[in-house]
């Protein structure tokens, strides 16, 4: 395959047609009212515009729930593309280019005890539990150590003329593209630093940056140059209505990187992937990044990045804080606290009713600020659904 949804920088909501086609999903919850279709809605939202109601979306799920609710448990949905079917979210789709190819191969090195030892697709050595259970990783070496370990990975795994690269266009256009399509559809444009410090771990990429900061700028670039080549090929062809990035590049406090650096050598990307968008007409672009972003977000504005996603509120604070400040200059997706949501319905309720007249002015589709965890119920968590059609679905 040419092309393909990839898992880190299309945004989760975006339904992967390849995987439904061979099973009927059973619709768990009706779909909002409205009488304006999914493509018109949030367009017309995202650019600050009535609307009928708001657009319908949600960020996924740990792992865990998909074993522990019944009603995922029940009706065989095992993945996230499944539960939007099944949860009747507005429908989006998406497509994106390769990142590594071919990735380093996914290996156990050793076993000790309760973990194991793996290299992963991005050539990391990673202690892992022997049981799979849900947990970040801990990384402990990265196949990249210097200059030279980095110009054998790039000649290897991210050629520029690598067949794999070219995109089928008809295959791609019948997937997403289809005549009079009623719904929205986005471009991934990638990762400028967030793969980067994959592949570096944050450790790595703290030293690199001072150690031998003319092979991370080339690093950077590579992402850049093939997010570009990919940008090449599909933007005269299909009219996408937004793009999308990924990078938590952020923690609970701050960026990863200093901002000297990332004004220096990331924005100039930013700016040139944003460039092409706006030649074709997309102006929604927005970047998946956890932790607190608000520093850096007058330098993703300076790149053409006017979204933020999903803006987790223990390190950001309150969504419409920053829609205030940056009013009519930056949206929001997601901002709306996990951990309230685990509370109960008179709490999502009060927490809720809060955001409406700023999801009124448009730029703003409140969903869960990261993937929603276990220890939110299945009846709360469809409390919290309930609620806010109520609030939100402007009947």
């Amino acid at each position: 395959m040419a092309y393909g949804i990839i898992n880190y920088s299309i945004h989760p909501n975006i339904l992967s047609r390849r995987n439904l086609m061979t099973q009927e999903i059973k619709k768990l919850l009706p779909k909002w009212k409205g009488t304006m279709t999914d493509r018109e809605r949030f367009n017309r939202q995202m650019h600050y515009q009535s609307v009928d109601r708001c657009h319908n979306m949600e960020f996924g799920y740990w792992e865990e729930n998909y074993t522990i609710w019944p009603m995922f448990k029940e009706n065989g949905i095992t993945q996230e593309c499944q539960a939007n079917v099944a949860l009747s979210f507005d429908r989006m789709d998406g497509c994106g280019a390769r990142w590594m190819h071919p990735e380093f191969e996914s290996k156990v090195i050793r076993e000790n005890g309760a973990t194991k030892i793996i290299q992963n697709g991005d050539g990391l050595l990673a202690e892992v539990p022997r049981d799979g259970h849900a947990t970040i990783p801990h990384f402990m070496e990265s196949s990249i150590k210097g200059p030279e370990d980095w110009k054998r990975c790039r000649e290897e795994r991210f050629r520029r003329d690598d067949p794999a690269r070219k995109v089928n266009m008809a295959e791609l256009k019948a997937r997403i593209d289809p005549a009079n399509r009623d719904f929205p559809i986005g471009v991934s444009c990638g990762s400028m630093i967030g793969k980067v410090r994959d592949i570096l771990t944050v450790e790595g990429l703290a030293y690199h940056i001072y150690d031998y900061p003319e092979m991370v700028e080339d690093m950077v670039e590579t992402c850049c140059v093939l997010i570009e080549d990919f940008l090449d090929q599909v933007l005269p062809h299909i009219q996408f209505d937004f793009a999308s990035g990924w990078e938590d590049i952020c923690y609970n406090r701050g960026p990863l990187v200093g901002l000297d650096f990332f004004e220096n050598i990331v924005v100039p990307r930013y700016q040139r992937i944003s460039k092409k968008l706006r030649e074709h007409g997309v102006d929604i672009y927005f970047t998946d990044c956890d932790g607190d972003v608000r520093p850096i977000i007058p330098l993703l504005l300076k790149g053409g990045i006017n979204t933020l996603f999903p803006f987790e509120v223990n390190g950001n604070g309150n969504p419409t804080d920053v829609l205030d400040q940056y009013a009519g200059e930056i949206r929001i997706m997601g901002g709306v606290n996990k951990m309230v949501m685990a509370r109960g319905p008179e709490a999502v309720r009060a927490y809720l009713e809060k955001f409406v007249p700023w999801v009124e002015k448009g730029g703003f589709i409140p969903h869960c600020d990261h993937r929603c965890p276990p220890d939110v119920s299945q009846e709360n968590y469809l409390a919290y659904l309930r609620i806010k059609e109520e609030l939100f679905g402007m009947h």
